[in-house]
């Protein structure tokens, strides 16, 4: 099983979701083509207004004059790309990037219902993101493409043929030549073609025609090139016009804001720090650094804290663009001690700390410190979030992080039957999981309490199934247990 994420007018969607005036709006994506600006993609308001792929900017606006046109714009993709990639990876950890707008997952031991669930949980969240998105899936990736695009918004294809049978032929983009020819044929659909024989479509068609054929019968058998996530948090914007208000701007970061949360809580990271830079038309630069009270990856606390800043700030000149920044680390868990009083809303506290220091000054609030010297009473006010981060990082030195796979863990482990082959487990039964072992890691064995009756021995594995799925495998007093699940 494979799935697709389809996002239409994926170069379109890119520029339109960070300005909220073009909502309702008709809207369309001109590129220079021999020396004429072209229209190549349009939204659905502008193509109910009549505005067709293939115009120039003079016919377009001829047909609507309410049209906004816009360019590609490459950063914009690019932080668009990254949202994107991140959100396949939700599905499962094989990604491919398959084309623009066109992500592709190898589904290999997910449920049926767990991918309807996530997926459609998937749409919702990057329909808060401004994006808009179709998710199919089935048997190849070809077939997970079409179903995509005819997804509204999830589909998953169980009957190929009666699928594939309506479908037009324009959804395989056929060779400008082959298509001429098959309309001229009359073959229309999918169903059509798949109904000649493969022979004749060989002998007058060629290999294009066999390629095409193949494509629509649902035949394809391909390799995925797998993807890796990005590791830097940026998102970075140029404004088309000069901007001296505060609530476009918070439109804007708002935006930013949510797309580098999502990628974090995809990676698994949380923000440490925040850095925002808003370039000045005067050639300047605002800059300021966040250091957060605690790290998090929660969209509200993040936007509120920028929020609350920036009521207080007041440029001398208009913005013309806007960068923010994350820094991530790994989130930290601790334990409070017995008598140890901590701070209930750690951001509530910050945001009051920080209006604080707009009535009296950023340097008068914090915690007194007594300076190295003999002077009596002599003291510096240190910030609260430096102190905090100088407990956090003593507390993450100690800490060892074991990288990899999560493991859901089976409560009790489920017993199973393995047959060993050169000493290595080959094939596992059990009323969770059973099948044919590809490949294993291990053994790991591990012993404790030898000088008490309640002694212990185990040996673990790591197996991965030929259908798909990794799994923990025990024995213990020569009984094997399937002790859980990775990914």
């Amino acid at each position: 099983m494979f799935s697709v994420i389809y996002s239409p007018d994926f170069a379109l969607q890119a520029v339109t979701r960070m300005e909220a005036e073009l909502a309702g709006v008709p809207v369309a994506l001109v590129e220079d083509q021999k020396k004429k600006a072209v229209v190549t993609q349009v939204n659905e308001v502008a193509e109910g207004a009549g505005v067709r792929l293939g115009m120039t900017a003079p016919q377009a606006l001829a047909r609507c004059v309410d049209l906004v046109l816009r360019s590609r714009s490459g950063m914009l993709e690019k932080e668009m790309r990254e949202v994107l990639l991140a959100a396949a990876f939700t599905l499962s950890p094989r990604v491919e990037e398959t084309g623009e707008g066109i992500w592709t997952n190898d589904l290999r031991g997910t449920r049926r219902a767990d991918f309807l669930g996530r997926a459609s949980k998937l749409v919702r969240e990057l329909s808060g993101l401004g994006l808009v998105v179709r998710i199919g899936a089935g048997r190849n990736p070809l077939l997970a493409l079409l179903a995509a695009k005819r997804a509204n918004p999830v589909l998953v294809v169980d009957d190929e043929r009666v699928f594939l049978a309506e479908l037009p032929v324009s959804l395989l983009d056929p060779l400008p030549q082959l298509a001429e020819i098959l309309e001229q044929w009359g073959i229309r659909t999918l169903g059509a073609l798949a109904r000649l024989s493969r022979a004749q479509v060989a002998s007058r068609l060629g290999v294009d025609g066999i390629a095409l054929w193949d494509r629509a019968c649902g035949r394809e058998a391909r390799v995925l090139r797998l993807a890796e996530l990005p590791k830097d948090f940026e998102e970075y914007l140029e404004l088309e016009y000069e901007e001296e208000r505060l609530e476009p701007l918070l439109f804007l970061l708002r935006r930013m804001v949510g797309a580098l949360t999502f990628r974090l809580r995809v990676a698994y990271l949380a923000a440490e720090e925040v850095r925002l830079e808003l370039g000045l038309s005067d050639g300047s630069r605002y800059e300021r650094t966040f250091r957060l009270p605690e790290p998090t990856r929660e969209a509200d606390l993040l936007f509120r804290m920028l929020h609350t800043h920036l009521e207080g700030v007041r440029a001398e000149f208009p913005i013309v663009s806007v960068m923010l920044r994350i820094e991530p680390c790994r989130p930290v868990s601790k334990q409070q001690d017995l008598f140890e009083a901590t701070v209930k809303d750690p951001y509530q506290f910050s945001d009051t700390i920080a209006q604080l220091g707009a009535v009296v000054g950023s340097g008068n609030v914090g915690s007194p410190r007594r300076e190295p010297t003999h002077r009596p009473d002599a003291f510096r006010m240190e910030p609260l979030a430096e102190i905090q981060k100088k407990w956090e990082k003593e507390v993450e030195e100690n800490l060892v992080w074991a990288g990899g796979l999560p493991m859901r863990r089976f409560r009790p482990a489920v017993e199973a039957r393995v047959r060993m082959k050169e000493g290595r487990p080959d094939f596992v039964d059990s009323v969770a999981v059973r099948g044919a072992i590809v490949k294993t890691r291990g053994p790991w064995r591990l012993s404790g309490n030898w000088w008490e009756p309640e002694r212990w021995a185990r040996e673990e594995w790591d197996v991965e199934l030929a259908e798909g799925g990794i799994y923990r495998l025990v024995r213990e007093r020569n009984e094997w247990f399937l002790e859980g699940s990775y990914g």
